[in-house]
């Protein structure tokens, strides 16, 4: 099996190998679970031709990075992408032409209906679902926003068993989503020097801003919009109403939200309590008499979305209050995209 990573010397496409080498991929074995030779699977790290002939590292060895023309000559069974929409659009199709399967981690393909928009644990029969209807054959597959991870799964139980009327969404975003430009600006303002390149319009350091994606007629960013757009594309519920608005903050560990949920029914808080904790890839991480509750700090570098400061909102009916966290590289980007493809994977054994 090959695997390709495109844009595997960005923030996210070398999180991607990191990940891929946790779980065992490109590896093999022994029953102590040592690595004693590598090559169960080919990994192929692609980017831009600036990048072509690089050396990266991927489990305790170095990989040579190849041009993305080169990736898609290759053959490979998957392809993971983390280049930006405007490559994904280009270079996309050309995988699937060879048979490549795409998980693409962007947003070129996140609306259109027939491209399935994928997170694991709430909906991963829209893709397996939709590589029947292909006669088995390569697909692309879309990884949502980070931003729209966490909340949707961490309300995934919720939406099961009440039903959501209406999400009201604030976001506080780690700058690592605007990637290794930005963490370069911070560190520079940390420093006190003047950064090279400027990410943002303003100053992060010591500041934080309501401004994430590019500006709609509507006055909504395009950040803001994902939130809603996608959040009714997974839950498959185009009558869900949701309002974000998205702040970039000085973090590097990870994305946090104030989420504010209406929902169908009425709860039990108890209920509300346990759906969450028994939610696969979710940790209810709540104890206000201990000061528990998830930060940044709490997600940064773990695959699991964290949810505390869990109350009724006493001023609407059915509705409550959580506060959910997550690494936006790992579960965000990252991981949510391997978890795809292993669930691919997963189904073609099967057969």
């Amino acid at each position: 099996m090959k695997i390709a990573v495109v844009g595997a010397t960005g923030l996210v496409g070398r999180e991607m190998l990191t990940v891929l080498a946790e779980r065992g991929f490109g590896q093999e074995r022994d029953r102590r679970g040592a690595t004693v030779a590598t090559g169960k699977e080919e990994v192929i790290a692609a980017a831009s031709p600036k990048s072509r002939g690089k050396k990266i590292e991927f489990a305790g060895r170095e990989l040579t990075v190849v041009s993305v023309e080169e990736a898609i000559e290759a053959k490979p069974d998957y392809a993971i992408f983390s280049a930006g929409a405007a490559a994904s659009r280009q270079y996309a199709p050309l995988f699937v032409e060879k048979g490549t399967t795409v998980i693409d981690n962007s947003s070129a393909w996140r609306k259109v209906p027939e491209i399935p928009l994928v997170v694991p644990e709430i909906n991963i029969a829209t893709a397996t679902q939709a590589l029947k209807q292909s006669g088995n054959n390569a697909i692309i597959i879309a990884n949502p926003n980070c931003s729209t991870i966490q909340m949707v799964l961490a309300l995934s139980a919720l939406e099961r068993e009440f039903g959501i009327r209406r999400i009201v969404v604030s976001t506080y975003q780690s700058i690592t989503g605007t990637g290794i430009k930005a963490v370069r600006q911070l560190e520079a303002e940390e420093r006190g020097e003047k950064p090279e390149e400027m990410a943002y319009p303003y100053p992060i350091h010591r500041n934080l801003f309501p401004h994430g994606g590019d500006w709609l007629e509507s006055g909504y960013t395009t950040e803001e919009q994902k939130l809603v757009d996608e959040t009714r594309k997974i839950f498959g519920d185009p009558d869900i109403m949701v309002s974000a608005t998205v702040a970039r903050v000085p973090v590097v560990g990870g994305h946090s939200e104030s989420v504010n949920v209406e929902l169908k029914r009425e709860y039990d808080l108890d209920e509300v309590r346990r759906l969450i904790a028994e939610t696969p890839g979710v940790v209810l991480y709540d104890d206000p008499s201990k000061n528990l509750y998830p930060m940044p700090i709490t997600a940064h570098h773990k695959d699991e979305v964290f949810v505390g400061r869990l109350r009724r909102d006493p001023s609407q009916p059915r509705t409550l209050n959580l506060w959910v966290v997550a690494d936006n590289i790992r579960k965000g980007a990252a991981t949510n995209a391997v978890q795809i493809m292993e669930a691919m994977i997963e189904m073609r054994n099967e057969k």
